[in-house]
C-alpha cells in the first residue's frame, strides 16, 4: 500500500522529500505505541527515546500528513484562551501554571529546532490586531494584565498610527506586537522531527492506518498490516481520531481551515504588507491569520467550514478574506490554496487525559497547536515516565463533551460558529 501524498500546498512543493518510513508487517513489541504522526506523536517519540523507552508510531498517510504539515506556523506564546479567562476559569494559580507551560512550549520548540539542526524557517514575533475599536483598548489592557501580574515584558500595545507603519492591512484600530512568539515552515518542521525520532530510535511506520485496540496484560494495536503490542499507549490523532476512541472523541470537533499562497512578491510590496516580518493575526472569532515565506509569498489562512467537503476552489474561497486585508493585491496570482482539518474544543484549550493507567491522549488544540502539540509530547513522556505534575496541570482544566456527544455536535457547531461568524461581519 502506498502511503497517501501531502495535499498540494505551498509547503509540500517548497520541502525537500522525506524518504518513505516503512508500512508496518507483522507483529512488533515496544514499550510505548504512538498513533499520530504529527507534533505530538513525534515529540511524544523524541521525549521518550531520550528517557530510553522503546517506541513504536504508527501514521496513516505520511509523518505530518494531516494539520501539522499544513496549518499556519504561528508559535504563539501563553495558550488559546486568554488569561483573564483562565483566572476567571481556574483560579490564579493555575492560570499562572499554565502560561508558564505556554512558554515553556516555545522554548521547547525552538529547542528542538536548535538541537536536532532542523531547516525550518525559524522567524519571529506576531502582531495581533483589533478589527473593532473597542477591542483596541482590550488589547492594551492585557498588555498591561502580563506585564504586572506575569511579568511578560515581550508584548507591547501598538496604537492605529503605529500599526499602519508596520502593516498596509485595512480596518484594523490598534494592536500588540508579541517578540516572544516565532513562526516557521510547518511541514520542514514536522519533517525535522520524524528525522529527530528515527535518528533516536523511534520506529516510525507510514500507511499503517490502526483499525482497533484492545487492552490486556499488553495493549495491542491493530493495523491492516500488523500489530505492535505495547505497555503504554498514546492516542495522538487529534482532528482525525475518528471511531478509534469514543471516550475522548465527544470532547473534540473535528472542523477544516484553509490558506493560500500567492505568487512571490516584490521586497517593496511584502514590506508594505508586513514590515517586519512578522506573522499577523486577527481578533476575529473566525480568525485570520498570515505570514511571510522564505520567498515573499503571502500565506494567508481564512474561513472555515463545518462540513466533510472542501471549497471546490479553495484558492478563490479564501481570497475574499485576504482582499478584506488587503485590497491592493487584486490582481496578484494565487499559486496555490490548501485545507487541512484541526480539532477544537468547547472552551478552547486542549484535551489531555488517560483513559486508563495506561493509555494517554492528547488533542483539541483550537489551532494554537505548533507549541503546545510540541509541548505536550515532553509532558506524555514525563507522565508515562512515572512524573505526572505537569502534564496534570494541563488534564485538570476542564474539558466538556459536545451537546449530543459525536452524533449530534455537527448541527450545534454549525448553528454556533455562523452565529460568531454574523457578529464579525456586522461588528
Amino acid at each position: 500500500m502506498q502511503n497517501q501524498a501531502h495535499v498540494d500546498s505551498w509547503y509540500a512543493a517548497s520541502v525537500a522529500p522525506l524518504e518513505d518510513f516503512p508500512r508496518l508487517q507483522g507483529e512488533v513489541s515496544a514499550d510505548v505505541c504512538i498513533i499520530g504522526g504529527g507534533y505530538t506523536g513525534l515529540s511524544t517519540a523524541i521525549f521518550l527515546r531520550q528517557r530510553g523507552y522503546s517506541v513504536a508510531l504508527l501514521e496513516a498517510n505520511r509523518v505530518g500528513w494531516g494539520a501539522s504539515g499544513r496549518n499556519g506556523g504561528h508559535v504563539g506564546t501563553g495558550q488559546r484562551a486568554d488569561q483573564e479567562q483562565l483566572e476567571k476559569m481556574l483560579g490564579p494559580d493555575h492560570a499562572k501554571a499554565l502560561w508558564d507551560l505556554g512558554l515553556e512550549a516555545v522554548d521547547t520548540v525552538c529547542e528542538l529546532i536548535d538541537d536536532n539542526a532542523i531547516d525550518c524557517e525559524l522567524k519571529r514575533g506576531n502582531l495581533h490586531v483589533a478589527c473593532k475599536a473597542k477591542e483596541a483598548p482590550e488589547l492594551e489592557a492585557e498588555v498591561e494584565h502580563l506585564s504586572s501580574v506575569y511579568g511578560y515584558d515581550q508584548i507591547r500595545y501598538v496604537d492605529k498610527t503605529e500599526l499602519a507603519e508596520l502593516t498596509s492591512g485595512q480596518g484594523f484600530h490598534g494592536g500588540t506586537l508579541d517578540s516572544g512568539a516565532r513562526h516557521l515552515h510547518p511541514l520542514k518542521y514536522a519533517q525535522g522531527l520524524a528525522r529527530a525520532a528515527a535518528s533516536s530510535g523511534a520506529q516510525i511506520y507510514e500507511g499503517s492506518r490502526v483499525l482497533s485496540y484492545s487492552e490486556g496484560d499488553k495493549i495491542r494495536v491493530k493495523t491492516d498490516g500488523g500489530e505492535v503490542l505495547a505497555g503504554f499507549l498514546v492516542l495522538a490523532c487529534n482532528g482525525y481520531l475518528e471511531k478509534l476512541e469514543p471516550r475522548a472523541a465527544g470532547r473534540i470537533m473535528p472542523i477544516n481551515n484553509y490558506m493560500l499562497a500567492t505568487e512571490p512578491l516584490s521586497e517593496d510590496l511584502a514590506r508594505r504588507l508586513i514590515r517586519d516580518d512578522t506573522s499577523m493575526s486577527d481578533s476575529l472569532f473566525v480568525i485570520n491569520y498570515w505570514k511571510l515565506s522564505a520567498d515573499n509569498r503571502l500565506l494567508f489562512g481564512g474561513g472555515e467550514s463545518y462540513t466533510r467537503r472542501f471549497p471546490a476552489d479553495i484558492g478563490n474561497f479564501v481570497r475574499k478574506y485576504m482582499l478584506r486585508i488587503y485590497p491592493e493585491l487584486g490582481d496578484t496570482r494565487i499559486d496555490y490554496g490548501w485545507g487541512g482539518t484541526l480539532a477544537i474544543t468547547m472552551n478552547r484549550m486542549p484535551d489531555f487525559g488517560r483513559l486508563s493507567p495506561a493509555v494517554f491522549y492528547a488533542h483539541g488544540y483550537s489551532g494554537h497547536g505548533v507549541p503546545i502539540a510540541t509541548l505536550a509530547g515532553k509532558l506524555l513522556a514525563e507522565a508515562i515516565g512515572g512524573t505526572a505534575e505537569r502534564f496534570d496541570v494541563m488534564a485538570s482544566v476542564p474539558s466538556p463533551t459536545f451537546p449530543g456527544g459525536t452524533l449530534l455536535r455537527w448541527p450545534g457547531l454549525v448553528a454556533g460558529m455562523l452565529f460568531y461568524s454574523l457578529r464579525d461581519r456586522l461588528g
